[in-house]
């Protein structure tokens, strides 16, 4: 058999139709495309079965993908959607003339109840082939079934209800034995459980519903031809498997609540939506004789979950005595009637007929119409032909619907993904809310759309509402791109100059209080967003300017210290007097480059603490930057107030080590000037090598001779070892002093004597002490009593100094005889060397005729020739090719110069007539002889054996091979 199913027709061709762009004079936005569907697909887009039925259609039933038709008398079709090409078929195996009233399919797929119309069932289960008569369901022309979707499952349907022709209810459950094809009876049981009446009496249970709510509650719902019954209930948990009998005994007694309608079509038909994933519907749709009654289901209400409802008449074109509905389906957002000849659809929202379907004649009437819940198809058939409607972007036009119902948040909910439609909404929802006087909501929803930047603007202008308008340019500036820079600007500044006129406005009312902080607050919020930063970094000099011209100095301090521009914020504070809050900024921030700035200043107010703050800094400030602020300070300032300025130049240099000249160099001039005591302590701690002084001696020396400190005078000489200079100030202070300093060069005899004879004299002519003066002479060996005599005035008696006169004649009687036998042993030195000389003129070696030259090994005598002491025998070209690269330069030029000079002497003379005394000439003119000339080349070359002398140990680490060379000698070698 063929497949019933095709696969969808190609649609959806989409073409864009126009385009609408918007431009702005001060706020440009990108507008949106109108783009239409050149041949839109419908919402219910239907398509016909490719199927030929070989008998007439009586029933179709669908459910989870499972499809169940009878066809004819005796033949039942099944198929699964999912494998369309495998249908299956099942006789029913009637011999009478029974035909199908009904078919009732789970919502499993798996149970099928097959209603005929001899007042019997059948049952089918889809797991086999058989169909079995449900014995205790005989005399009872089934109208309805309600499923147990709660409990069912493949095998058992669970307690269900069965609604009857005749009114009843029964209550029942169906189950599929796992061990043989089936048990006794699949029917467990059958019993009756209610009965439904109008006012006529009993009438047909049209359809029944179960559902089940919170807390254990159950919702019954049952249905006749005008009325519509609900019965609520509370199932035990764990009972749930004994049925649903004690919910229908609560109403044994009077009605259950129930709504009637006065016409009568002869039946009616309810039909739920239930959403994807989720197991109880939202929604319902009941057709009945006067029109359809839908809303929404509330699970939460005590005893109707029936809400929101409304009442759909039939229009004139239904006429329930001449082509009455027949059968409902609900989607999400519309409700599908099946009349004889055509499918129309209702939206549920406005009430509005949205489609209509019209069937030609050629198919015949239509005969049934029903929704598989599962995957949302709705199916209708004729008794020869099958059609399928998909439901497709039901939702597309809903937006609109809840908008012109004011519904403005169900609207954005269903348009969120087309923003020209979400546009529209906001638009719509701007303009609602600024009529009803919701300015900021109105101010919000404005600035979300694309409407006119300017047109928006001038309406609060006029309507004179600056809040709103600051709230549609804060959400209008949160929408911008990055690369929106000038509308950033625009904004941002605007924003700053409401802001500051709301806060001047609001100042001025004591009553205003509250409100004037919360603005203070937004305020504050928008200039340090990080959103905001960089536009307002970038045209800070803008806000500036606003907030200077609104006098606004708090903002102003408070904008400079997000813009970190704490320079600004450090001036203000100063040139308010607000010296403590000045140097709190700067301590907190520890920007070097304002402390420089600013210390000139706040020293001058608070030097203890700025002295303190510069300490915290530690070696982040330069110290040489900040003597200006201290000179300036030190000028005017007291000694107590100068004593801050040495304690940070002390902490410079003995706790950060700091080794500048300008620093000690100040400090030293600190000292001078209050110090004394520090002064010499400080000079004596820096040392006396004066590569480890780091002040300026000259400086330091002009700097204590100005203020009379003698003792640092006499140090900073001793340093210069200027010590006749020093001994002169050391005087003036104390003579010991003036004694050490004498002593100081120690590698000057002469010196040292010149400086004990200033401190004789000194003690002689000034202090005219006797004593002293011998002291002098015991305490420095150098001084003699008669460099001392000349000192004393004439009558001064010799009683003073007779011991020293006596010892000075027993040292020169010393002396002359330690000089007469230093003259004695020279004169026997002179005599050994000459006896040496004389030995030496007289000393000779021999030579054999055999021997050879210890560089060249060829016969010695065949040239002129060296012997040294040693034994060593060279020639001389051999020795001379031999030392001269070891040679000094110096040496090799000189030893060149001799060559030429010695070659020039050995050239004939061109006159033939040479006098015999030319030699003797030349020397008379300046000019050396031959002999002389060898006797320096032997000098040079023959000083000593060139293996055994000093040559051959300073080569000891000269290499075998010239480095020079290296790479030819290797290359000899291959």
């Amino acid at each position: 058999m063929a497949s019933i199913l095709d696969e969808y027709e190609d649609s959806l061709h989409r073409s864009v139709s126009g385009q609408q762009s918007r431009a702005s004079v001060g706020i440009p936005h990108s507008g949106y495309v109108n783009a239409r569907l050149e041949k839109e697909t419908p919402i219910f887009n239907k398509q016909r079965i490719d199927f030929a039925p070989p008998e007439k259609i009586n029933s179709l039933v669908v459910s989870s993908n499972q499809l169940c038709m009878s066809l004819g008398k005796d033949t039942l079709l099944r198929i699964d959607l999912g494998k369309p090409d495998e249908p299956n078929q099942v006789e029913l195996g009637r011999k009478d003339e029974a035909k199908v009233y009904k078919m009732f399919l789970d919502h499993t797929g798996s149970h099928l109840l097959i209603a005929l119309n001899t007042s019997e069932c059948l049952y089918l289960n889809r797991s086999v082939q058989k169909v079995r008569a449900l014995s205790r369901w005989k005399g009872h022309l089934i109208e309805s079934v309600g499923w147990n979707k709660f409990l069912g499952s493949e095998t058992n349907t669970g307690p269900i209800l069965v609604g009857t022709s005749q009114g009843q209810i029964y209550e029942a459950e169906i189950s599929v034995s796992e061990g043989s094809l089936f048990s006794t009876n699949p029917d467990q049981y059958f019993r009756q459980v209610y009965t439904l009446e109008e006012e006529s009496g009993p009438a047909p249970v049209c359809c029944l519903e179960i559902e089940r709510g919170i807390e254990g509650k159950f919702f019954i719902i049952a249905t006749t031809r005008k009325r519509l019954f609900q019965f609520v209930g509370k199932v035990p948990e764990g009972t749930e498997q004994q049925g649903f009998s004690s919910i229908f005994a609560v109403h044994a007694d009077h009605l259950p609540s129930f709504r009637e309608f006065p016409a009568n079509l002869g039946f009616s038909e309810i039909a739920f939506y239930t959403p994807k994933l989720r197991s109880n519907p939202r929604s319902f749709a009941w057709m009945m004789g006067n029109g359809v009654l839908y809303g929404t289901l509330d699970y939460s209400r005590p005893d109707s979950i029936l809400s929101d409802e409304r009442v759909w008449v039939y229009p004139p074109d239904i006429d329930i005595t001449v082509n009455k509905p027949i059968s409902i389906v609900l989607t999400q957002f519309h409700f599908l009637l099946l009349l004889p000849d055509r499918v129309k659809a209702v939206c549920t929202l406005n009430g509005q007929v949205v489609f209509q379907d019209l069937f030609l004649e050629k198919f015949g009437l239509l005969t049934r119409m029903i929704k598989d819940p599962t995957v949302q198809q709705i199916w209708i058939h004729t008794e020869k032909v099958v059609f399928r409607y998909h439901v497709q972007r039901e939702s597309r036009d809903v937006w609109k619907m809840y908008m012109n119902m004011n519904k403005f948040d169900l609207a954005k909910e269903y348009c969120k993904d087309r923003p020209e439609c979400l546009d529209i909404v906001l638009a719509k929802e701007a303009e609602h809310c600024f009529q009803n006087k919701r300015y900021l909501d109105s101010a919000k929803c404005y600035a979300l759309t694309q409407n006119y930047f300017e047109e928006i603007a001038l309406k609060f202008i006029e309507a004179k509402q600056e809040e709103a308008l600051m709230e549609f340019l804060i959400k209008k500036l949160s929408n911008l791109k990055p690369s929106e820079k000038t509308q950033t600007t625009l904004l941002t500044t605007w924003l700053t100059e409401l802001y500051l006129n709301w806060l001047g406005v609001l100042q001025g009312d004591p009553s205003q209080r509250n409100l004037y902080l919360d603005t203070r607050e937004k305020f504050r919020t928008f200039l340090s967003s990080p959103k905001n930063k960089d536009c307002l970094f970038n045209n800070r000099a803008s806000i500036y300017e606003l907030l200077a011209s609104h006098g606004d100095t708090e903002h102003m301090v408070y904008f400079a210290v997000i813009m970190q521009d704490y320079e600004r914020v450090v001036a203000h504070h100063c040139q308010h007097d607000e010296y403590d809050e000045a140097l709190n900024v700067l301590s907190r921030h520890r920007d070097e480059k304002l402390f420089y700035k600013f210390s000139p200043v706040l020293i001058q107010h608070i030097p203890k603490k700025v002295v303190d703050a510069w300490i915290s800094m530690g070696s982040r400030l330069d110290a040489r930057n900040l003597i200006p602020a201290l000179v300036n300070y030190s000028q005017s300032a007291s000694t107590e107030q100068i004593n801050e300025a040495i304690r940070y130049m002390e902490f410079c240099v003995y706790q950060l080590e700091e080794t500048q000249q300008a620093i000690h160099n100040y400090l030293l001039s600190l000292y001078a000037l209050c110090r004394p005591d520090s002064l010499l302590s400080y000079l004596e701690q820096a040392g006396t090598n004066p590569n480890r002084i780091h002040y300026d001696l000259k400086y330091a020396l002009r700097l204590c001779a100005e203020h009379g400190h003698h003792r640092a005078c006499v140090h900073i000489y001793k340093v210069m070892e200027l010590y006749e200079e020093a001994v002169d100030p050391a005087l003036q202070v104390d003579v010991d002093l003036a004694k050490s300093c004498a002593d100081l060069p120690e590698d000057d005899e002469e010196l040292r004597k010149k400086l004990w004879l200033k401190i004789a004299r000194h003690v002689v002519q000034e202090e005219k002490d006797v004593k002293k003066a011998m002291a002098c002479l015991s305490s420095c060996a150098l001084l003699k009593i008669e460099d001392v005599l000349p000192f004393f005035p004439d009558f001064v008696t010799i009683d003073h100094f007779k011991e020293a006169i006596c010892n000075s004649l027993e040292d020169y009687n010393k002396h002359i005889e330690e000089l007469k036998r230093e003259m004695e042993e020279a004169t026997q030195s002179a005599k050994r060397i000459r006896e040496d000389i004389q030995e030496m003129r007289n000393k000779y070696g021999s030579v054999e005729p055999q021997e050879k030259c210890a560089a060249c090994d060829f016969p010695l005598l065949n040239r002129p020739f060296y012997l040294f002491l040693c034994g060593h025998m060279f020639h001389y070209d051999c020795l001379l090719q031999a030392v001269f690269p070891n040679l000094p330069a110096y040496k090799q030029a000189k030893l060149e110069d001799l060559q030429k000079k010695l070659a020039a002497t050995s050239q004939p003379s061109k006159s033939h007539h040479r006098p015999k005394d030319a030699d003797t000439i030349s020397l008379g003119k300046g000019q050396q002889s031959r002999e002389q000339i060898k006797a320096d080349i032997d000098d040079i070359v023959a000083a000593e054996c060139v293996y055994c002398g000093e040559l051959m140990i300073r080569s000891i680490d000269k290499p075998f091979i010239d480095p020079q060379k290296y790479e030819e000698e290797m290359q000899s070698w291959l």
